[in-house]
């Protein structure tokens, strides 16, 4: 490339370190490596905070997206090209329940389930698919445990593309699967796990005309990083001492391990938070992973109640080692058990959640328990999901799923509901 290719954004290889184009229309490196979005530090070294700070007081769409408002550290384009809803903003929250259930002083929920379509893939999506526009693709395709399925079936529908969906059949919440045919998506049921629908849909990205937009995406990672930047602007740039992430394909873990690494670097912040990430343990590849410093890798037969990290073989394997060891971070898993008592307390806390974001929280209260993170150390737990994504898990059984809330049955009469009410 040259040295004036070089001074903007490009494609590039962890492995081999080759670079291509920035429009180079491709998922992996010629050594078959996945890529990175990349640009040199001096970029981010010139952007500050403030600038960041500023736009949170500007009314214009482009700026209120918590994506978007960090854009020349993400895909610098003109105003009128990106495709934004917009995503992002979301809160920081803070219960003194939650912090003694896990007996921590500080502990900050940041909500990506308050996104447009209720999780944190919109904001992966507003690149992917202003990137997808940008090809001039006609269509965008992605295989899907159900919040990424959403989340394409949305953006497509607001950039006028078609939307291609896998689903492995049986095993999606109905609630994702219908918000994709609500925005008009073409969803295809196949009998096999996401691990199957990964490896079609990869096969069917090689025709010119769809373009992928799972996490194999380099764009998606982009739009990724801005969670973590908008958790240093919440606490006034100030980081935490940890963020915790479910871990499922890995996407947020590569994401967040790249988006620290950036901001050390270009002197946004003055120290690098450690990186958890939390598995379920009947989806725990890269838990086990771990427990041998990363010297192996095998994939599982993936089965948990928490249905968005039920993956069994993440694509982003590679990515998301390197941002555990950036981050001084580690992997830990939790049982089903513990994600629905974790649940449970969010729900009735009045911030509800999925199944899978729950796995931070109950990550956060083991690793405590393990003296691993301290009691008096900051920490921030990503919610990936909004608690509509997946009802099946409250109503199956409400008694198992909720500290609070039931459905009892009553005559239409005053008498009979005034001594239910004398009761609650």
């Amino acid at each position: 490339m040259t040295s004036v290719e070089m001074e903007k954004e490009f494609l590039a290889c962890l492995d081999c370190k080759q670079k291509y184009a920035i429009n180079d229309e491709r998922y992996f490196c010629d050594c078959g490596a996945n890529l990175s979005v990349e640009r040199p530090i001096e970029v981010l070294k010139k952007l500050c905070p403030k600038t960041f700070d500023e736009r949170l007081k500007n009314r214009d769409t482009i700026n209120r997206s918590g994506v978007w408002r960090f854009r020349e550290a993400i895909r610098n384009l003109p105003l009128d090209q990106y495709i934004s809803h917009p995503e992002g903003g979301n809160f920081l929250y803070t219960r003194v329940k939650i912090d003694n259930f896990a007996n921590s002083q500080q502990i900050f929920l940041k909500h990506e389930g308050e996104n447009p379509t209720g999780s944190f893939k919109d904001r992966g999506m507003t690149v992917a698919i202003t990137q997808a526009k940008l090809l001039g693709k006609r269509v965008a395709a992605c295989a899907s445990t159900g919040n990424t399925s959403a989340s394409l079936a949305a953006y497509a529908a607001q950039a006028k593309m078609k939307a291609l969906v896998f689903v492995p059949a049986g095993k999606i919440s109905k609630d994702k699967l219908a918000q994709a045919l609500a925005y008009g998506a073409t969803c295809i049921a196949l009998k096999g796990n996401f691990d199957d629908a990964m490896h079609i849909v990869k096969k069917v990205s090689e025709k010119s005309e769809i373009y992928m937009v799972n996490s194999l995406n380099p764009f998606r990672h982009e739009g990724q990083k801005s969670i973590v930047w908008e958790i240093f602007q919440d606490l006034n740039w100030q980081a935490p001492d940890w963020i915790v992430v479910p871990g499922g394909n890995l996407g947020n873990t590569s994401a967040f391990g790249k988006a620290i690494h950036e901001a050390y670097e270009a002197g946004w912040i003055t120290k690098k938070p450690r990186l958890a990430t939390i598995q379920a343990e009947g989806a725990n590849p890269f838990f086990l992973s771990f427990q041998n410093q990363f010297r192996t890798f095998s994939s599982v037969n993936a089965e948990t109640i928490a249905t968005a990290i039920r993956i069994g073989n993440p694509v982003n394997i590679k990515k998301a080692i390197h941002a555990i060891q950036l981050t001084h971070g580690i992997v830990e898993q939790v049982n089903d058990e513990e994600i629905i008592e974790a649940k449970c307390l969010i729900d009735a806390e009045g911030i509800g959640c999925e199944p899978a974001s729950a796995c931070s929280l109950a990550g956060i209260k083991k690793l405590i328990t393990k003296n691993v993170i301290k009691s008096s150390e900051k920490v921030v737990g990503v919610l990936t999901g909004n608690l509509l994504k997946d009802t099946n898990s409250i109503l199956q059984d409400p008694s198992k799923q909720s500290t609070s809330g039931k459905v009892l049955e009553s005559e239409a009469s005053i008498k009979a509901i005034e001594k239910i009410i004398e009761n609650i």
